[in-house]
């Protein structure tokens, strides 16, 4: 069943401008019960801990934030591209083109670890396999997860010859996404060392975001959602169908390629920092269409504010609910996220 979306009609202006208000209420909240969580659960005794909140909380809690916006509207996107209300941002192979990047970085690392300890064993020179070592360390996991992504979008999209078929898109999506997987396990057989950092990844985290990470987030989403919402139109002329989005006059091939790529790059920006957070792309397209009737261009905004709230209440609550122990967000979030994604099969499947 395709995303049905009309035009707001004037009674449902106070709704929306109401379920904007809490929207942005609620992840103003987290934001604020983000810097009060730590280690030893809820404080207010900010005076003695200036440096935990500047430095590790409030960095945590706003990449948290961007993240899930980020998240939030490469969903609201993937939806409204492919006319599916189940489709989500990881189909093109995003996920499994980052998490091969993030292994093979530790797989390559490990290896040349192993090579400087024992240089004669490799026939090369010590000092030149430290160098390229010290290389990966510079280029990093986070450089890594995001060519990955970029990576595995760019051959779903050469493999399916464009954008002009949506279906072969997704096909060669769940192709690509299976082959990185296995390569991601072969590289793991070859590099034991590397399972640990991969589970990490896989399970999703907020633990290490700093400022560098907040400043990413941010330019990604500022660089994202302006033409994502200039291009919403397009989104709204698909509902119609393709034949009538070309009688408008809409170049929808060149349109599809540019709304893929915005999608990726909110995808790869978001992964790259957090792990692969599940069903939060899902959910918050799902959960503003079922408050109120908009076009798509407030269904992206209202959906990355979504987002933000969703990963960002999953972030104090995996710091809180188990402290001084913390969960990793990303398993909340499938929680959440697979029950969520059960009860709306159910309810499109209807009685019997």
């Amino acid at each position: 069943r395709g995303v049905a979306v009309s035009i707001p009609a004037a009674g449902s202006t106070m709704r929306l401008a109401l379920l904007l208000a809490l929207l942005t209420g609620l992840t103003a909240l987290a934001g604020l019960v983000g810097l009060a969580v730590g280690s030893e659960g809820f404080s207010l005794h900010w005076a003695d801990e200036t440096f935990l909140i500047t430095q590790v909380r409030a960095p945590r809690t706003l990449g948290a934030l961007l993240a899930g916006a980020l998240l939030g509207l490469a969903g609201a996107l993937a939806q409204g591209l492919f006319r599916n209300p189940l489709a989500d941002p990881y189909l093109l192979g995003a996920a499994a083109g980052a998490s091969l990047g993030v292994v093979g970085v530790l797989a390559a690392g490990s290896l040349l670890g192993l090579a400087a300890a024992n240089p004669p064993g490799w026939g090369g020179d010590n000092a030149l396999v430290q160098a390229g070592a010290g290389l990966l360390l510079r280029i990093g996991l986070v450089a890594a997860a995001f060519a990955g992504a970029l990576l595995g979008v760019g051959l779903t999209l050469l493999l399916a010859g464009g954008t002009a078929r949506p279906l072969s898109l997704l096909l060669c999506g769940v192709v690509v996404g299976v082959v990185m997987g296995a390569l991601t396990d072969l590289l793991v057989l070859l590099s034991p060392e590397a399972l640990r950092g991969k589970q990490s990844f896989l399970l999703g985290t907020t633990g290490f975001l700093g400022w560098g990470n907040v400043l990413t987030l941010g330019v990604s989403l500022l660089a994202v959602a302006p033409p994502a919402l200039r291009f919403a139109r397009v989104l709204d002329a698909l509902v119609l169908g393709e034949a009538s989005a070309i009688s408008l006059g809409l170049n929808l091939g060149a349109a599809r390629l540019l709304l893929v790529v915005l999608m990726a790059l909110a995808t790869g920006s978001a992964v790259s920092q957090v792990g692969l957070v599940a069903f939060v792309g899902l959910m918050a397209p799902h959960l503003v269409r079922r408050c109120v009737v908009v076009t798509h261009g407030p269904l992206l905004a209202l959906s990355a504010l979504t987002g933000a709230l969703l990963l960002g209440w999953a972030d104090v609550a995996a710091r809180w609910l188990i402290a001084p122990q913390e969960l990793p967000v990303g398993v909340l979030t499938a929680l959440l996220g697979g029950a969520f994604l059960l009860l709306l099969l159910r309810r499109q499947r209807g009685p019997r």
